[in-house]
């Protein structure tokens, strides 16, 4: 036996009396995957779901589809939506269409960047293609576009292939236009470029004559405090030569500017196109001519609303009369587009806001509709709708906890309201254990730290209420003007912040600060006008263009994030959308404002303060994060100052993309930080030195809006602005992970208490064909430990040894790199139970739980083991078990044990002798002898009889023998968190004499046959060694 080094390690838990020295010049890289196995579950929900943005489909089979979302990247079914998986998650997560080849539909293209140009567009980082129908892609260009509205594909010739490009929405830019690839996406030219204010907004061809193309141009521009669609370049284009010469349609159009234009043509009349033309008078415009000649038909309001958003029309692709008209709500004409009816409520409800169709041109009765709150099927054009209960898209602004157990998660939803759920409950976390309890499109709720009935929820423009969930009743508390006031200016994203120094405290902003401590029923304002109060930002009346567009999304000059220090109440930090960044002391009395002081560090002046995170440790440190997008400026600002404000310092990494959402700095470890942006989410070990993507089955490129710790469990929560909540479960290990400890070969870390606990009982109802469920966390924690390098020789080993150094369990652990965890449900090992028989006995997979106490855990790496105590405890939340009730329990449970372990040691003797009996009956001579081993036999064979079951008449029918008769009560006794009763204990007490009966059958049987046996058998020469018995 091989000699092992064992080195003794002190285990204690690492917290902030460490002096934490991080891994900024740490040879060992420390990156995602060394926190790999620290798997975040996706909370989903999908019972809202969220925007989706573009659908294609496989006609063939009708039940390939994909799905593009605003910020959930693309989603594939094969089943017809009964189960979607999503096939994007290495890339950009804003998608603004997919084009599934109609030649070969395992080759797909997908453009990032969604077109619905709302104020929290997403931006996408090019054009993508895929071979193999979604399981990989490579990106092959058109990087700099931001926003792709549409792709076709020849229909004839697979090769070529056009691309809508209406470009970035917040800036000016070159890479706007109509591209063509004839190479198969290999390279692009463009082929349509109006100007650096105008892109190309929708194209097709003319499946008959797919020379033929039509475009449209657009032009328009938003600002942070405006949107403007609509200019001299918008207009409706057509080449008959693959897009080499263009002319402009005019005749029968309105007079120019044009906003956005949104048509099709009808595939099997293609001279049919219908438009949907955005100017002074939007309407619904029809050629019957290839688009020479126009008249308008329609201006009904859900067919001309809102064009720049709702930018879908799609023609029955046998039938030119039949019009899908995806707006509002779902319109549809029956002759050509001269008129138009809403779609029966009959037929099911639909979320509003609809922005794409797609039509199986196989079976025109078979539509997928993508919404604001998620897809929908109808099999019978549009009369029924059945909604999809599995895309966990769910688009959240923010995330708030309360403090009960199971922890409940808390947020807003973009055009979903606001809601609540669960973080674990029976059988995973499902729809149904959403609760809706705001409309409106959702951003801040809060849970009252005080009162755990009461939440506070605030949807668009500051209208915030108080809800109380024990009575169903909502308030609404939102502060008004004051006589000798400006007109509130409230964000769209209103902040609503419950105090952290003090949990009676509840903030809100416009451009004053606000503060209650009963729950909003008074307010106080505290603060002069905090934003820079720019007239010429205040202007949203004359918003929109061509068409008015005045929601509260570009209200500006107003404030966007509220902290309070979490070290004193009177510390309050306030960040402006205009750049303002002002702090008092003083409860509001007195404020200075920092804005000028981080401009020094190179943060641009009147950026956005996304988040401001006061440090819990140090008053004089204060993290902020700054969002410039809206000036066409992507970058990452991250800044800290450690002065108060007065000078900063710019965090930066090459890992950073997108645009910062939030910073949040650990509970427990200063050092470690994570990091939010548009486009990923990021850690820090050493206080901002050096940051890393985080990945842990979390998409790559996140659309990560907030980030909260929960200090009790200690688990990471996200909020994801396209693909719902995420939680990574305790992130003790990143805390841990020092550069001493980063050098070392292995670390075992400690472990907290282990409580005894079975979970919860229920599977949460019957398994369902469709509808997302969230997994829950393990119910008792993992050990975890960290390993310098994978180890390619040795194994890695955990034994856990009782107070005695009886070994009771081991398990075998993971030799990847990074942090390892491996899973102890603190039951012993199972009992050896007697084999054979006619079926398999449930009893070899039970195991009593231990007792609670110390127990000594070993991991052996390799030729080194680590040691330390585990500490195992009783469940005192559950008052029908109690200690005593536990210990009860376990004895029992253990003399059940020792009876399988007795029985099968007597099935044992007996299936060997049998096996030495049928070896040799056919080899022996002595026909006495021969007589003797047939009655061994058979005495043997009667007595396995009586100890298990050895017939099978069918499922329902089995026998039952001692064996079955001790897994039952056995099963009963350990399977549950109760006392055994009565007439368990009776039951174990006559078991435990039948199994003394089978033993001392047994020991006759042997008696009687077995001296017989061995010698014949050595006479003859054959095998009759006793080795064994």
């Amino acid at each position: 036996m091989r000699n092992l080094k064992f080195e003794m390690r002190s285990i204690y838990f690492l917290t902030t009396i460490l002096a934490f020295s991080f891994i900024a010049n740490a040879q060992t890289e420390i990156n995602s995957s060394t926190f790999g196995m620290m798997e975040a579950r996706s909370m989903g929900p999908a019972t809202m779901s969220g925007r989706i943005t573009a659908i294609d489909g496989v006609a063939a089979d009708g039940k390939t589809i994909y799905v593009g979302t605003a910020g959930g990247g693309i989603w594939k079914t094969t089943n017809g939506g009964a189960s979607f998986n999503s096939i994007f998650d290495k890339y950009c997560q804003s998608i603004g269409a997919i084009a599934v080849d109609p030649k070969n539909p395992k080759v797909i293209f997908a453009g990032t960047g969604e077109s619905n140009m709302r104020n929290t567009v997403s931006i996408g980082d090019g054009l993508y293609k895929s071979n193999d129908g979604g399981s990989n892609w490579r990106k092959v260009g058109l990087e700099n576009t931001e926003h792709i509205a549409d792709i076709v594909i020849n229909p004839k010739n697979s090769d070529i292939i056009y691309v809508a490009a209406p470009g970035p929405l917040w800036s000016k830019s070159k890479d706007r236009g109509l591209y063509k690839s004839s190479d198969g996406g290999k390279t692009f030219d463009k082929i349509l470029f109006i100007s650096e204010d105008a892109g190309c907004a929708d194209v097709a061809v003319d499946p008959e004559h797919p020379d033929t193309v039509y475009a449209s141009t657009w032009e328009f521009r938003r600002k942070p405090y405006s949107f403007n669609s609509g200019g001299i370049g918008s207009g409706m284009w057509k080449s008959t030569d693959g897009g080499k010469n263009w002319k402009e349609g005019k005749n029968g159009l309105p007079p120019k500017p044009f906003g956005r234009i949104a048509f099709a043509i009808a595939p099997s009349a293609p001279q049919n196109i219908v438009a949907i033309v955005e100017a002074a008078e939007t309407g619904l415009y029809i050629s019957a001519d290839g688009g020479e000649s126009w008249k308008k038909q329609s201006a009904s309001m859900n067919v001309v609303s809102r064009p720049f958003y709702f930018a879908t029309i799609v023609i029955d692709p046998n039938d030119p009369k039949r019009v899908y008209r995806p707006g509002y709500g779902f319109s549809y004409s029956t002759d050509g587009g001269y008129s138009f009816a809403d779609a029966s409520a009959d037929g099911g409800w639909l979320h509003s806001d609809h922005h794409a169709l797609w039509i199986n041109p196989l079976n025109t009765n078979q539509l997928y509709l993508g919404t604001d709150g998620g897809v929908y099927i109808s099999l019978d054009k549009g009369a029924t709708w059945n909604f999809v209960h599995n895309l966990p898209v769910s688009q959240f602004y923010h995330v708030a906890m309360d403090e009960k157990k199971p922890y409940n998660l808390y947020g807003g939803l973009q055009d979903n309201g606001s809601w609540v759920g669960p973080s674990a409950a029976p059988g995973g976390v499902s729809n149904a254990n959403w609760k809706a309890i705001n409309g409106g499109d959702g951003f801040w709720v809060q849970p009252d730290p005080v009162n755990p009935d009461i939440v506070y929820a605030e949807s668009q423009g500051g209208e915030v209420n108080r809800i109380n969930r024990s009575t169903v009743k909502s308030v609404g508390i939102k502060p008004q003007q004051g006589a000798t006031e400006e007109k509130l200016r409230w964000n769209w994203n209103t902040p609503i912040v419950v105090g952290v120094a003090n949990k009676k405290n509840l903030y809100m902003g416009n451009q004053y600060l606000y503060k209650t401590t009963d729950q909003g029923r008074n307010w106080s304002r505290i603060s002069p006008d905090l934003t820079t109060n720019n007239k010429e930002k205040q202007k949203q009346e004359e918003s929109g263009g061509l068409s008015a567009d005045n929601t509260s999304a570009e209200n500006h000059c107003t404030i966007f994030t509220i902290a309070e220090s979490p070290l004193d109440e009177k510390f309050i930090w306030v960040g402006t959308d205009d750049g303002n960044l002002q702090y008092t002391r003083d409860a509001g009395k007195t404020w200075t404002n920092v804005a000028a002081n981080y401009t020094k560090a190179g943060i641009p002046a009147q950026t956005w303060v996304s988040s401001i995170e006061p440090s819990l440790y140090d008053k004089n440190i204060v993290y902020a994060t700054f969002d410039n997008h809206m000036y066409g400026d992507h970058k990452t600002y991250v800044g800290v100052s450690k002065d108060m404000g007065k000078s900063w310092t710019m965090l930066k990494s090459e890992e950073f993309t997108g645009f910062a959402h939030k910073i949040k700095e650990d509970l427990k470890n200063k050092e470690l930080l994570f990091l939010g942006t548009e486009m990923g989410l990021f850690a820090s070990l050493n206080g901002g030195q050096k940051w890393f993507r985080m990945k842990n089955n979390i998409p790559e490129y996140i659309l990560a809006r907030d980030i909260q710790i929960n200090p009790t469990t200690n688990d990471l929560v996200i909020a994801t602005h396209g693909r719902g909540l995420y939680i990574v479960d305790d992130i003790s290990p990143m805390r841990s992970m020092t550069k001493e400890i980063a050098e070392k070969d292995a670390v075992l870390f400690p472990t907290p208490p282990l409580t005894l606990t079975m979970g919860q009982f229920g599977n949460g109802g019957f398994p369902k064909t469709s509808g997302f469920v969230a997994p829950n966390p393990v119910s008792i924690p993992p050990i975890k430990y960290y390993l310098k390098e994978r180890m390619s020789k040795g194994d890695i080993k955990a034994e856990i040894y009782d107070a005695s150094g009886n070994l009771i369990q081991t398990i075998p652990g993971s030799k990847r790199k990074g942090i390892n965890m491996l899973n102890w449900n603190l039951n012993m090992k199972p009992p050896k139970v007697a084999t054979g028989g006619a079926k398999l006995d449930f009893g070899a997979l039970l195991s009593p739980m231990v007792l609670p106490g110390d127990y000594t855990l070993k991991l052996t790496v390799g030729d080194t083991v680590y040691k330390s105590i585990l500490k195992v405890v009783h469940d005192a939340s559950n008052k029908d078990f109690t200690l005593e009730d536990r210990k009860l329990q376990n004895k029992t449970a253990m003399d059940l044990y020792k009876m399988h372990e007795e029985l099968a040691a007597v099935v044992d003797v007996i299936n060997a002798k049998q096996k030495l009996i049928n070896d040799n009956l056919t080899k022996v001579k002595d026909s006495s002898l021969k007589r003797s081993m047939v009655a061994y036999n058979d005495e043997l064979e009667k007595l396995r009889a009586e100890c298990l079951a050895t017939k099978q008449k069918s499922i329902f029918a089995d026998e039952k023998k001692l064996r079955e008769e001790i897994t039952e009560v056995y099963a009963a006794v350990s399977g549950q968190e109760a006392a055994p009763s009565n007439l368990q204990i009776q039951r174990v007490t006559v078991l435990q004499g039948e199994v003394k009966k089978k033993a001392d059958a047994n020991k006759q049987i042997l008696n009687k046959y077995d001296k017989i046996l061995m010698d014949g058998l050595r006479k003859e020469g054959l095998s009759g060694e006793k080795k064994g018995f």
